[in-house]
């Protein structure tokens, strides 16, 4: 049985991730009451969750296609 190629499997991680990066943004957004608003001087920015996000399904990636590399 042919494994996947590298690129076939990131084709289809890398758009999934994205989707649920923005589901996971809109979702804890939505989870907030208004009574419990935190200031924005003391939670960090969305670009930065959005940052860490992406380093950590980056690494991975890298991991699962090191993995592929090596069967």
């Amino acid at each position: 049985m042919a494994l996947p190629s590298v690129w076939s499997v990131m084709r289809v991680v890398i758009p999934f991730i994205s989707v649920v990066a923005l589901l996971s943004v809109r979702l804890v957004g939505a989870g907030q009451e208004s009574g419990s608003v935190i200031p924005a001087e003391s939670r960090p920015c969305v670009d930065c969750h959005a940052f860490e996000f992406m380093q950590r399904a980056l690494q991975d990636l890298k991991k699962t296609a090191y993995n592929l590399d090596t069967r």
